[in-house]
């Protein structure tokens, strides 16, 4: 079987369906970036599941154009607006983005909304296990992961023009109806795990409330690595970013420690130690000392709610195959992954009332 690298690195052509008009394309950015000389090639990136992404070639510049999908669509989902705005606004915070070039809002130039930024070069890596590195490469790898996601969580909301980016307070308790409503109203591929959590997540909310910028979807293969050195050069994919809770961003990418390698390649079972990789333990205890907290209260409720909330991302993508919208050729192996994502969520839940066992 293709390992995730395999699958996923790189770029491939324009899949059926995904095509546009390149020369409407070119004069756009003829006209909206300095410097732009013309003709263009394009190729389609072959991961990622929901904004269809595309490499852009001209003799001597590389840009990245991200775009709503063609199809019908959920009225709040992929908001190319919103990722524009927020790398937009992250420039000069530390917390590396692409630099960001124009937002077409305009359906007539290609079909879609899209935005054009920086074509990043370096590695992006797929398989959390990191294969065929050193133990000490490893664990610088995570670390620097850490302190990114520290440090996003730090920015000053008002000082970068973000303030409006989403509403403060009780951000848990909204999503969880987002995704609820978003599950229950697809009406497709019911789970019955996912209509318990619906239940009971909300009525066992932390009594807590913190208000940053969050990624919405933190996680390795979301970001580029420099090609030489364990450093983050950038992070990608901020279609779920918002103002919200940073514990929940946080537990959403530590999620990973909690997912057996047959999900997402997870680490739970792993001998993390050999490999160099930190403990789930150690990982949290890194993120509280770079952000001032003594410990994290109510973390194995993040934990449930971030495995609902990923089950939910997940059917919503099956539904898109379903109806002939998912971005990427490998959307049925994703979307099927909710099941199963949903039983270890209800998992979570039994262990909280101490019901269950560990998992």
């Amino acid at each position: 079987m293709a390992s995730r690298t395999e699958l996923f690195s790189g770029v491939e052509g324009v899949r059926p369906g995904y095509e546009f008009d390149v020369e409407g394309l070119e004069q756009f950015m003829k006209a909206h970036i300095d410097g732009f000389v013309g003709p263009i090639s394009v190729n389609q990136f072959k991961g990622g599941q929901s904004n269809p992404t595309y490499r852009i070639d001209t003799g001597d510049a590389s840009f990245t154009l991200r775009r709503k999908p063609p199809g019908k669509l959920l009225p709040t989902a992929h908001a190319v607006d919103r990722e524009y705005k927020v790398i937009s606004a992250l420039q000069d915070t530390g917390v590396p983005v692409p630099k960001s070039y124009a937002l077409c809002e305009d359906d007539a130039v290609i079909g879609t909304p899209f935005y054009i930024m920086e074509f990043v070069e370096g590695r992006v890596l797929w398989e959390p296990q990191l294969p065929g590195m050193a133990s000490g490469e490893r664990s610088d790898i995570y670390d620097a992961m850490n302190s990114v996601i520290a440090r996003l969580h730090g920015v000053d909301v008002e000082a970068v023009g973000l303030s409006e980016f989403g509403r403060p307070g009780s951000f848990v308790a909204r999503q969880i109806r987002r995704w609820s409503r978003q599950y229950l109203e697809s009406g497709e591929e019911p789970i019955e795990e996912l209509n318990r959590l619906c239940e009971w997540l909300p009525e066992n909310l932390p009594d807590r409330d913190e208000t940053t910028v969050v990624h919405g979807d933190y996680r390795i293969d979301n970001m580029i690595f420099y090609s030489h050195e364990a450093r983050v050069v950038a992070v990608l994919d901020w279609e779920l970013s918002t103002l919200g809770d940073p514990v929940g961003d946080f537990a959403y990418h530590v999620m990973q420690w909690r997912l057996p390698p047959h999900i997402f390649h997870g680490l739970r079972g792993v001998d993390l130690e050999s490999l160099g990789i930190p403990s789930e333990e150690d990982y949290v205890s890194a993120y509280c000392e770079r952000t001032g907290r003594d410990e994290i209260p109510h973390w194995d409720f993040y934990m449930a709610y971030c495995m609902f909330r990923l089950s939910a991302i997940l059917h919503g993508i099956l539904v898109r195959v379903r109806q002939g919208t998912a971005a990427s050729a490998h959307g049925t192996e994703m979307g099927e992954l909710a099941r199963p994502i949903a039983e270890l969520a209800w998992q979570q839940v039994e262990m909280i009332e101490g019901r269950g066992h560990e998992v």
